[in-house]
């Protein structure tokens, strides 16, 4: 019951953490365009930016909600539902696996470390790729999890299952799945041949597959798209390895983000750690297979992303999911042992106390912000120029600005350049344009005959706004 009431919190605070919705940040427009340009103009396998760059992201999240947006013809709906489904994936996931391997009281925190934390109600509801890259990386993760818990060999079809899964996180977000995974297995097979405990490896060619189907579609976007090499291959993903094209980070930056965010479960995990330490207790078993494992899952890819020199703090999500399986296989540790467990009691009582007001707190904080902010400014201004639009059978288009999910917002394919706009009104292309009101200002002489529709509400976090058409003669 007291899991049931847990996962339901976590699921509403996930659903009101970003509201009101917007795509103005976090490159949001971008994802969301990938899946618009797909349904508009049929580009299936590589897509652009809402500014006519090249999409640097693989398509498959952007299929997702392609198909959705076919089924329920709601464009929020098909832009968010992939990330709020992954999310409600990982959270059953690490349920029922921390349940099988530990019991209830692992269950428990488990799922209250993965559901009462900054980083997943954040990117619950984000239109972003991080969400369904960890649910495909834990599920990596966690087949290799079950054959060491349970000593199996791989068979074929595993295998299969492991080729799928890397196939479906290429195709995600490229090989950085080999970050999140390959250096903790190879810590854990090196590790484990002291002991004799299980492997994990499951052999090389559901990798290399999985890599020659991701490099097959690089090498179709290098022949068929201006600028695919220079903005995806040298930027996107060499890039990041490199200090030229994007800004780097220092090597500790993800460990206090990752210890604030995932808070109070990091300090709670390092606490229970120290104190199976002294008083011997982890000592005096064996570090069982399963464990040792997320501790080299987790590990493993939390060094390998803090050494690649581009860092974001969403990038490290992925290692979230196997930390949460480590935290309850260590309260599941403490409750069992006599000497611990009522020490131990209160402090876990108060980190589950604790989450729940702070994450409480961080989505009645981010709602508040947004609402003071008039942070849907613009997507409130852009659903009233829909509609007067097609009340008055006008064809208008948009000027271009930073504001990406603009084009989004009022549902076009294309931003026009400021001097194109004022030449499609000169020449009757238009009889309505949206442009940024400061943008109007300076131009009022290009636009002749111009009358003022709407203008979009103020807002320190967007600029405005303006909707104007043409005066009928």
């Amino acid at each position: 019951m007291r899991v049931v009431l847990i996962a339901g919190l976590a699921v509403l605070l996930w659903s009101l953490t970003n509201v009101p919705w917007t795509l103005d940040d976090y490159d949001q427009a971008k994802q969301a365009y990938t899946s618009f340009e797909m349904v508009r103009q049929n580009h299936w396998l590589y897509q652009h930016t809402p500014n006519e760059g090249v999409a640097t992201k693989p398509p498959l999240v952007g299929w997702v909600s392609a198909a959705i947006f076919e089924a329920t013809r709601n464009w929020e709906i098909a832009w968010r539902l992939p990330s709020f489904v992954a999310a409600l994936a990982l959270l059953w996931l690490i349920a029922r696996a921390a349940n099988a391997a530990d019991g209830a009281s692992a269950g428990l925190f488990a799922v209250s470390a993965f559901g009462l934390n900054l980083l997943s109600a954040r990117l619950a509801t984000f239109v972003r790729t991080d969400m369904p890259l960890a649910l495909v990386t834990f599920l990596i993760g966690l087949q290799i999890w079950q054959k060491i818990r349970r000593a199996e060999t791989w068979s074929t079809r595993d295998r299969a299952i492991l080729c799928a899964l890397l196939t479906a996180a290429m195709l995600i977000k490229g090989p950085i799945v080999y970050a999140f995974i390959l250096p903790g297995l190879i810590a854990y097979q090196t590790m484990r041949r002291r002991s004799g405990a299980p492997g994990g490896w499951s052999g090389w060619w559901p990798w290399i597959f999985s890599l020659a189907i991701f490099l097959a579609w690089v090498a179709g976007g290098i022949a068929t798209q201006p600028g695919f090499y220079e903005s995806v291959v040298l930027k996107e993903f060499a890039g990041r390895f490199t200090e030229t094209f994007h800004k780097p980070q220092p090597i500790y930056f993800y460990l206090p983000h990752l210890l604030q965010k995932f808070a109070p479960w990091s300090l709670l995990s390092i606490g229970l750690t120290i104190v199976f330490w002294r008083t011997k207790t982890a000592r005096g078993e064996r570090l069982r297979p399963e464990t040792l494992w997320l501790i080299c899952w987790s590990v493993g890819g939390l060094v390998l992303m803090s050494i690649i020199p581009s860092k974001r703090v969403d990038r490290i999500f992925p290692v979230v999911p196997p930390l949460c399986l480590l935290l309850g296989s260590q309260v599941a540790l403490a409750t069992a042992s006599g000497e611990l467990r009522e020490k131990v009691r209160p402090w876990l009582r108060a980190s589950l106390i604790f989450a729940c007001v702070f994450t409480a707190g961080y989505t009645a904080w981010k709602i508040e912000t947004a609402h003071r902010q008039n942070k849907d400014a613009l997507v409130r201004f852009a659903s009233e120029v829909r509609a007067t639009a097609a009340q008055q059978n006008l064809r208008y288009e948009v000027v271009g600005a930073r504001e990406e999910g603009m084009l989004l917002y009022l549902r076009r394919d294309h931003f026009l350049a400021p001097d194109d706009a004022a030449r499609a009104w000169q020449t009757n292309g238009v009889n309505a344009l949206v442009l940024p009101n400061e943008s109007f200002s300076r131009q009022k002489n290009s636009f002749a005959n111009a009358r003022q529709l709407l203008l979009s509400g103020e807002s320190p976090v967007v600029p405005r706004y303006v909707f104007i058409a043409r005066t009928a003669p």
